[in-house]
């Protein structure tokens, strides 16, 4: 499989290339030549799979042709060492949780695969030459990459993070690691964490100093995987008998996850339409109304994950459909919500139906219960453990959501981060020293 860029102006490259890089030299988003269908049969049988049988079948689709299959599927399986389970919320709504894995968020799939599939090409490789992965993060990315790529050998990881702006046990995920992991204190937005990184891989001098490479959404290896949980949604809402008709609603901050779930359309998925959720940081669902595209600075919210004023997989949709606002809006809508509206959501979701939910499945939540049409069962994503957000659910609620045991652990240790500036300058500085 050949992948191209985005912007069209950068050669092909293998996917080997794509991972190991993470962005094309023309600035532009990798994405594959073909998009291969899964087989009927598998929409037929897949009820009766386990979740890693699921995920291999699509895994081979999208890296078969490029990673023999006995590597492959021992990737995918040692990724999903947790479930997603579907759980019911409502007669008609359901929660796709994704935060059964290590640190209780949706990133966790799509950074164990990526971690997996680089030391694979890098051990393939065997050049010795360390690679460096820059990440921004605006909460749970920073977390799930540090843990995937933890002990890695081979791999030093620097998570950048705008200070301030991320909750204290999404902060202890990734700054109490050490080993491999640095992380980056930035005095900005995430934004400026996000552009720090795309202008470090544009930067001649420093590629030359150094292999870099993006475990950002941005990156083949980091999105596409997503993709798995929500053919696994399927095969459990068939189980149900609740497979017909079925809407899919994704919190959206960067795109990739919903990108994700788009790619597994284009494989044959089988639901109807989709719906991106935003919180104050409107951009997309603003495109969707106008059709036209107009990034701003973001905006912070209860829902920090989702603070991104230009997410990068807009370009990722915008190629996947033609460059076609009416073939988008055919199968996406969109919906916003402000603070006060998320707290409003998951006061009554938890007093209506006694689900707990995070501030970003609060956004999914509400988009599937303003948004479903007669005859329609959707399932939202519910994209982070709400203990992760402990001060604001608790206030919110009332409530005192406990605390696992695997978030505690975290808690204990001893922050360890590098501030920095969001001037590019005194970030290439840094990164010329080591």
């Amino acid at each position: 499989m050949k992948y191209y860029s985005t912007n069209g102006k950068a050669p092909v490259a293998t996917l080997e290339k794509a991972v190991v890089k993470g962005l094309a030299e023309d600035k532009g988003l990798y994405m594959p030549e073909r998009i291969k269908p899964l087989p009927k049969e598998f929409f037929e049988k897949c009820d009766k799979m386990t979740f890693q049988e699921v995920a291999c079948s699509v895994a081979d689709c999208f890296f078969g042709e490029d990673v023999e299959t006995e590597a492959l599927h021992r990737i995918v399986c040692d990724t999903l060492a947790f479930d997603c389970p579907v759980v019911k919320v409502t007669d008609s709504i359901y929660s796709l949780e994704l935060f059964h894995g290590p640190t209780l968020a949706f990133k966790d799939v799509g950074a164990r695969f990526m971690a997996r599939l680089l030391q694979y090409f890098l051990r393939k490789e065997g050049n010795g030459d360390d690679v460096n992965v820059l990440v921004a993060t605006s909460g749970d990315t920073g977390s799930a990459v540090a843990n995937g790529f933890l002990g890695v050998e081979g791999i030093h990881v620097y998570v950048l993070y705008p200070k301030g702006k991320v909750s204290p046990i999404q902060e202890c995920q990734f700054t109490t690691l050490g080993r491999n992991i640095t992380a980056l204190e930035v005095d900005g937005v995430f934004d400026d964490c996000q552009a720090l990184v795309k202008s470090a891989f544009m930067d001649e001098e420093l590629n030359a100093h150094m292999r870099l490479t993006s475990a950002n959404s941005i990156n083949v290896a980091r999105f596409l995987p997503q993709a798995f949980y929500y053919f696994w949604a399927y095969a459990q809402m068939k189980r149900l008998g609740k497979a017909d008709s079925l809407v899919c609603c994704v919190p959206s901050g960067n795109f990739g996850n919903i990108c994700a779930a788009l790619f597994g359309h284009r494989m044959g998925l089988p639901i109807k339409r989709f719906i991106a959720a935003n919180n104050a940081n409107d951009i997309f669902f603003r495109f969707l109304q106008s059709g036209e595209y107009h990034p701003k600075a973001s905006v912070q919210t209860l829902a920090n994950a989702m603070d991104v004023g230009d997410p990068s997989n807009f370009a990722r949709i915008w190629d996947l459909y033609g460059r076609s606002h009416k073939n988008i809006t055919a199968l996406i809508s969109g919906a916003t919500y402000k603070d006060e509206d998320i707290a409003r959501i998951m006061r009554e979701c938890y007093d209506e139906t006694g689900y707990t939910l995070d501030p970003h499945g609060a956004c999914g939540y509400q988009a599937l219960k303003d948004g479903l049409q007669k005859g329609e069962t959707g399932f939202f994503c519910e994209t982070a453990h709400p203990a992760k957000f402990k001060e604001k659910v608790d206030a919110i609620l009332s409530c005192n959501v406990a605390i696992p045991e695997r978030l505690q652990a975290f808690m204990r240790g001893e922050k360890q981060s590098v501030e920095m500036s969001k001037d590019f300058a005194d970030f290439k500085r840094y990164l010329m020293m080591q």
